[in-house]
């Protein structure tokens, strides 16, 4: 006989895991989220971040891209102190807004009328309007009529003064609070480019008729004050403001994943509530008024308002939208269903069991949002780079404007380098180089169905080289099913599952479950038992269809005195030797079969493993079953190794020692007991289907019963941090190279700025390209019947 895989209580996380410290600091903590505003580069995050953790107890993780800061601060701290902190620093902050306001929110932010971007779309249309008469007359000398200086300047000025104003404010305010930021380097750099015309025009030769001078890839080494540079003025203004604009739009495609997860949940409810005469009626109500224990009607085509209960009704539902799996899966009375789902068929009634932010979208949603405000140890890194990045490349610039006039060159040369300097040491995407990934990565992942719970965790997908399965519910279905039917001599197939299966659908154990359901399928209408009575511990009788039926252990049936001939004692030998549940069965006072009930192989198990291997994964079953059932699923499966008769509390060992190995460990399990092991590896995936402890215990959940999604799992996190790798060194080749280019006068301003705003599109661009990251089952046919299962343990008879 199958033997089963106790459960015990809920662990906790071992105390050397990452994660675990992180739970309990948050326990003993406040969790605040604020929403930061006038952060205009990762500096700017690393400045309100360093400001926040300078108050006592407080422990705040700021991200560029997502505009959030999470603070962990004592219980008794005021919100308010920590919003007064980030003003201090120049900035604002403020709580985020009630959910129904915020959705409304996200919706606008999906829609281009959305006010900032509007502001930020005309000053890009007025700069980039007056700019291009400038910028031609600069580059071709046939355009440079005379006093055509002065005309520049008319146009140029309103850019650099009302265009580039946001550039301006920030800096001051930064000056202010003794700091600088990428604002400074470009309210510098292009007032001074502004002023230098200015006096080159007035009370230089720049502006005297007849006056021509050729635009030039890199800078004029011309006498100082007959050469203007408001080309590079208004175009470092305007390519800068192209640029935000394009990263801003960019940044909320990378969010929309996100905001559509957000959207899924319905937005009304067919609530059933008693009459007058106690007759129920049905009342259209906000989703908002649904309560835990409330009963709502949700008819085919609508979305099930929350996580609930069938209680009435049967039909199909389509859960495609939070799991990626293609396949409705059939609810009767009793089935869990999940809000957001959509009913395919019948009409059902649901006792509510989780509303709001308890229900499976909310969390969903809410682990997505933590992972993608979350920092990743590479980008830390880079924010400490971009930290001190602007005071270096002011050092670089006033080093620049030294050593040309030290050289003898002309002030205009020492003043023209300088300004490249400032402009192209931006370190726009630098800071854009991580948080743009994590958002596009994780949101993707979301919509697969794959909930990645933090940053930290794209990492260990790198190191993993070892993935241990747990085989219950993971491997295999979880789920008894009716295998083999054995009728004795003379006894018709049709008759002994006509008989055994009316009588067994009349118990609730699974087993007898999985017999009745099986013979449903194969003969059809059940009878109904005359009489019924369950003999603990050894199986059941009643009358059907006037005979008297037995069907349990042999045992039983050998105290009435019906004995299994050989033919009967080798099969039930036989099934059980490979780890399976044989029911004997008899009536008239004769033994007449035996039925062979097992926990199935998932059918995409097997693909499942061909891609651990080709990701470089070696496959291992961990299993509390005996010896023989574990061999036979794994040679099913496809795996090599197996640990096999493991108790719950020795899965941990097992990691551990498996770590001690050399190895770095993935675990994917689905059960209460398979929690702690799945918080002492190197990386937990956690089927979806199972238990809750299981799924906080892990670092990714895979809402899909399907095994292949841990596959998808680990390489859409592969592929996020590879694409992270390359915006950082396109980030850092880009600063590296073009800072020296602009100090030796190698580099015109204004080019400087066109490349500056360019590598920021570069990064974000290359992050969105994880939009179209697709799973390897996606253009297969998925196996009929392969529909995810409700994670259970197989219990004996």
């Amino acid at each position: 006989m199958t033997s089963t895989e106790p459960q015990h209580g809920s662990p906790a996380r071992p105390a050397g895991n990452a994660a675990a410290q992180e739970n309990t600091a948050a326990q003993e903590n406040t969790a605040i989220e604020l929403l930061i505003g006038g952060m205009t580069c990762a500096s700017c995050a690393m400045r309100v971040e360093k400001k926040l953790n300078k108050l006592l107890g407080v422990s705040a993780s700021v991200n560029y891209a997502t505009e959030k800061a999470r603070v962990l601060a004592p219980p008794d701290i005021d919100p308010q102190t920590l919003i007064t902190e980030v003003q201090k620093a120049g900035y604002t902050a403020q709580l985020p807004a009630p959910p129904a306001i915020a959705e409304n929110r996200g919706q606008e932010a999906d829609r281009d009328s959305d006010p900032e971007l509007e502001a930020l779309r005309q000053r890009l249309l007025v700069s980039a309007l007056l700019s291009v008469p400038v910028i031609a007359m600069a580059m071709v000398p046939a355009l440079q009529f005379d006093y055509w200086g002065f005309a520049s300047l008319v146009l140029a000025a309103p850019v650099v003064v009302w265009a580039g104003w946001p550039f301006h404010r920030a800096a001051w305010t930064n000056l202010r609070h003794g700091a600088a930021s990428m604002d400074t380097l470009i309210s510098v750099g292009t007032v001074s480019a502004l002023l230098w015309s200015i006096v080159a025009l007035f009370f230089g030769t720049a502006g005297q008729p007849g006056v021509v001078h050729p635009f030039e890839l890199t800078i004029s080494r011309s006498d100082g004050l007959g050469h203007i540079y408001l080309e590079v003025a208004a175009g470092v203004i305007t390519f800068i403001l192209l640029g935000r604009y394009i990263e801003k739009r960019s940044k909320r495609r990378a969010g929309a994943a996100l905001r559509a997860l957000l959207e899924l949940g319905a937005k009304e409810v067919s609530l059933l509530r008693r009459g007058p005469g106690r007759e129920q009626l049905e009342e259209r109500v906000p989703v908002e008024d649904l309560q835990v224990g409330d009963k709502f009607v949700v008819r085919p085509g609508e979305k099930i308002a929350a996580d609930g209960v069938v209680v009435a009704g049967s039909s199909a539902v389509d859960a495609s939208m939070l799991t990626g799996e293609s396949m409705p899966a059939d609810v009767g009375e009793g089935d869990a269903v999940t809000g957001a789902t959509v009913n395919a068929g019948g009409r059902l009634v649901v006792r509510a069991t989780r509303i709001g932010a308890d229900t499976q979208l909310a969390q969903m949603a809410r682990m997505v949002e933590d992972a993608q405000s979350g920092k990743a140890e590479i980008q830390r890194l880079a924010d400490r780079v971009s930290g001190v990045f602007v005071p270096i490349a002011i050092a670089i610039a006033v080093a620049a404007l030294g050593a040309w006039i030290g050289a003898g060159f002309p002030l205009s040369a020492g003043f023209t380098a300088a300004v490249a300097v400032l402009i192209i040491a931006c370190p726009c995407a630098l800071g854009l180089a991580t948080p743009t990934a994590l958002l596009v990565g994780t949101g993707r992942g979301a919509q697969m169905g794959v909930l990645i719970k933090g940053p930290e965790v794209l990492e260990s997908t790198r190191r993993v080289d070892t993935i241990v399965l747990d085989k219950t519910g993971t491997v295999t279905t979880g789920k008894m099913t009716l295998t083999d039917v054995i009728p004795a001599a003379g006894v018709d197939r049709a008759e002994l599952l006509r008989l055994a299966g009316g009588l067994e659908d009349y118990s609730e154990h699974p087993i007898a479950q999985a017999i009745a359901t099986g013979a449903t399928a194969e003969v059809g209408e059940l009878p109904t038992p005359e009489s019924f009575e369950n003999i603990e511990g050894k199986g059941v009788t009643g009358v059907v269809d006037g005979h008297t039926v037995l069907a349990g252990r042999e045992s039983l049936l050998a105290e009435w005195s019906q004995c299994l001939d050989d033919d009967l004692k080798t099969a039930k030998q036989a099934a059980e030797s490979q780890g399976k549940t044989a029911i004997a069965v008899g009536w008239d006072g004769a033994a007449c079969g035996v039925l062979v009930v097992s926990d199935q192989i998932k059918l995409t198990s097997a693909e499942a493993i061909r891609q651990f291997r080709e990701l470089g994964l070696t496959p291992v079953l961990l299993t509390g079953d005996n010896q023989a059932v574990a061999e036979q699923v794994a040679a099913e499966a496809g795996i090599e190794q197996v640990i096999a008769e493991v108790l719950p509390k020795d899965k941990v060992d097992v990691i551990t020692r498996l770590q001690a190995e050399g190895k770095a460990v993935a675990m994917v399990g689905d059960g209460v007991n398979d929690a702690p092991a799945l918080a002492q590896a190197d990386l937990g995936l956690a089927m979806g289907t199972g238990t809750d402890v299981a799924i906080e215990a892990a670092d990714i959940t895979l809402v899909r019963g399907d095994l292949r999604a841990a596959a998808d799992a680990i390489r859409l996190s592969r592929r996020t941090l590879g694409t992270i790798k390359t915006n950082l060194f396109w980030a850092f080749a880009y600063n590296t190279a073009a800072i020296p280019l602009a100090a030796f006068g190698l580099l015109n301003p204004m080019l400087a700025g066109a490349a500056m705003a360019l590598s920021s599109v570069f990064v974000v661009t290359n992050s969105l390209r994880l939009r179209t990251f697709k799973a390897k089952a996606d253009d297969e046919a998925a196996p009929a019947g392969d529909a995810p299962a409700p994670a259970r343990e197989p219990v004996n008879a």
